[in-house]
């Protein structure tokens, strides 16, 4: 079933591509493994999938010691900041930074430990109640505190876009965070890069490439439903 439904995802992600006149070398897909237990992880693996993407702390630092050591870990669910000792240094990138206070203390704890640390800033473009991130508004001026920071450094932007029936519905707004992007990187701040834009999951994710993302979140699409 794993290896049907990872190449159905890749041929989508390839027409989705070409769509957009993109090359699918733009895009990452991490297979989103939450809840599923090593096996199916290792299943994936086989078929070719080396980024995976964690939304537990706990899941993410259990998981890793039992597969490959080339599997590339993203966190992309909400960090606590007392778990943020954990994830340094195990996880490639996280997707999921939503504060400052948080981004202070993935810098103190990636400083003690002698190590950096990617981050993307996780945003709200929805404006949902129910969600975590900044908002539009308060993004480039975090950007600009965070910018400071030595152990900690900028990468891009993610979104959660609401759960809809109709993906055509979300394409203004990733459309919206592009644009973002586009803009922020074109002032060119010191230790800051928008080369990663990760947005568009299992249901929306063909009009999230035609967007822009170059990080794809897909779970469902992958391993079924939980």
């Amino acid at each position: 079933m794993i290896k049907t439904q990872l190449e159905e995802v890749r041929e989508r992600i390839e027409a989705a591509c070409l769509r957009a006149g993109r090359s699918s070398s733009e895009v990452t897909l991490i297979a989103v493994s939450k809840t599923k237990p090593v096996s199916m992880l290792k299943e994936a693996y086989d078929c070719g999938a080396r980024a995976f993407g964690e939304n537990r702390v706990q899941e993410l630092i259990s998981k890793k010691p039992e597969l490959p050591e080339d599997i590339r870990w993203h966190m992309i669910g909400h960090l606590q900041r007392n778990k943020v000792s954990q994830v340094i240094g195990k996880a490639v990138l996280i997707h999921s930074v939503d504060s400052l206070r948080l981004a202070q203390q993935i810098e103190t704890e990636a400083a003690r430990k002698g190590l950096e640390a990617d981050i993307l800033l996780e945003v709200n473009v929805a404006r949902e109640e129910s969600k975590y991130g900044f908002m539009m508004e308060e993004v480039e001026e975090a950007i600009m505190l965070i910018k400071n920071f030595s152990h900690v450094h900028i990468k891009g932007l993610m979104t959660i876009a609401p759960f809809v029936e109709n993906p055509e519905e979300n394409r203004e707004i990733f459309k919206k965070l592009f644009d973002f992007a586009v803009d922020i990187g074109s002032k060119n701040i010191d230790n800051v890069t928008m080369d990663v834009l990760s947005m568009g999951m299992t249901g929306d994710y063909e009009v999230a490439i035609e967007e822009g993302a170059t990080m794809v979140r897909v779970g469902t699409g992958i391993f079924g439903a939980r």
